[in-house]
């Protein structure tokens, strides 16, 4: 059997990994990307951009990992058609490469918005090694950045350039920031704290166009304001990289649309990742694509017909660690209709705020900023579903043992 793996973020790294405890000696698989490095986790770009660690810290899994799990990983090979009649892939190089199983790992990236002057020089994303490294260079020799986008990237990407010297400025669409992993008294607590770090936090703002002739010299919004600024960071969400399949034949609508064993409308092929779409939802986080990886992986190794494993959609969780501020966003944190219960404690001089969600005597979400401790029973309790009815009055009080509940 062979295995093709086109895309080696970290669903087609897992599924890889997956694949290689199941695998006969026969069995041969192969991770095709255009990526000139190996794996590494995109969540810690920031901190690699920021200098707080090396290539070789970010990298997660040295050659001799894939080796000694006999996967085989052609960097710098970009995948240009799926062919599902004829089971084969077509290399850049003009080659051919035929498969058994074919997975579609091959992610998304960033989403650019029509912005006036966007392809000025000092205009960058950040969404891989060789963006972050072209990022680092070119900051230390500016005074200040404009990040747009107040998203959990944007976010990073504003604390790692800050702390490479400039001055920056993130600008966000919303009225607030983090606008799905927060609710308004807690955007305001992170807005302060950030503050506090030198940022300055515009929110409620469209960004109309980049200014400069030829170099980049500042932002201009819609409502008239200019922010100078030598580089402009684009972080404004993803967009799934789904051409391949479009031109394959294979369903497609903003991802790449799969069934709960995450199988394409193309036999023989499955897809998983940022570039999967389930039940009409895009995930682009880490627990969706880990989870979606090992259910593929369990279902490519399965004999014809059978499906061994299924995927149930997750519960939502988003970690960020900005300028020393711990904040995870778990589940429904901003609910709408009837039956839901709020329960909130605040501290903004300390940087702290809790906000639990409950509905029928169980918490459904959480946000908890300044206070990591607390981050893994709710995790727990959350996913577990277990009711908290009776200790209500208490949950959020540092004495009381969340695990007790457990």
């Amino acid at each position: 059997m062979r295995y093709v793996i086109i895309g080696q973020g970290v669903a087609g790294v897992n599924a890889a990994r997956s694949l290689a405890q199941v695998r006969s000696d026969h069995d041969e698989i192969h991770i095709y990307t255009d990526e000139q490095y190996l794996y590494y986790p995109r969540p810690r770009l920031p901190a690699f951009l920021a200098g707080e660690i090396t290539l070789d810290e970010l990298i997660l899994y040295p050659a001799e990992w894939y080796e000694k799990r006999g996967i085989q990983v052609h960097l710098g090979e970009t995948v240009t058609a799926v062919d599902p009649g004829a089971r084969q892939v077509t290399l850049a190089s003009g080659r051919q490469v035929a498969y058994d199983r074919l997975l579609l790992a091959n992610g998304s990236r960033p989403n650019v918005p029509p912005i006036k002057g966007a392809d000025k020089k000092g205009v960058f994303t950040l969404r891989t090694i060789a963006n972050a490294l072209d990022i680092q260079a070119f900051a230390r020799t500016i005074e200040q950045a404009v990040v747009i986008g107040g998203g959990l990237l944007g976010l990073e990407a504003a604390r790692a350039v800050s702390a490479l010297g400039p001055k920056v400025t993130v600008v966000e669409f919303f009225e607030r920031l983090l606008p799905r992993q927060l609710d308004v008294e807690g955007a305001q607590v992170l807005q302060r704290e950030m503050e506090r770090f030198g940022m300055t936090i515009v929110t409620g703002a469209t960004t109309e166009e980049i200014l400069g002739d030829g170099a980049v010299r500042g932002i201009r919004l819609k409502d008239g304001r200019e922010i100078p600024g030598q580089m402009v960071i684009i972080s404004a969400g993803i967009r799934p990289n789904t051409e391949l399949a479009a031109a394959a034949g294979i369903q497609v609508n903003r991802g790449v649309v799969v069934d709960p064993a995450m199988r394409t409308s193309a036999e023989h092929i499955w897809a998983a990742g940022d570039v999967a779409e389930f039940e009409g939802r895009v995930w682009g986080i880490v627990t969706a694509a880990t989870e979606q990886a090992r259910v593929a992986a369990a279902n490519m190794a399965a004999p014809a017909g059978e499906t061994p494993a299924t995927y149930v959609d997750i519960i939502p969780s988003n970690t960020l660690k900005v300028v020393g501020i711990d904040l995870t966003s778990i589940g429904l944190v901003n609910p709408e209709g009837d039956g839901y219960e709020e329960i909130r404690r605040k501290e903004a001089e300390a940087g702290r705020y809790e906000k639990l969600v409950l509905k029928d005597g169980r918490i459904v979400g959480a946000i908890i900023l300044g206070n990591k401790e607390k981050v893994r029973p709710l995790t727990e309790l959350i996913t577990r579903g277990i009711n908290v009815a009776a200790h209500k009055d208490v949950l959020l009080n540092d004495q009381f043992d969340l695990n007790s509940l457990l």
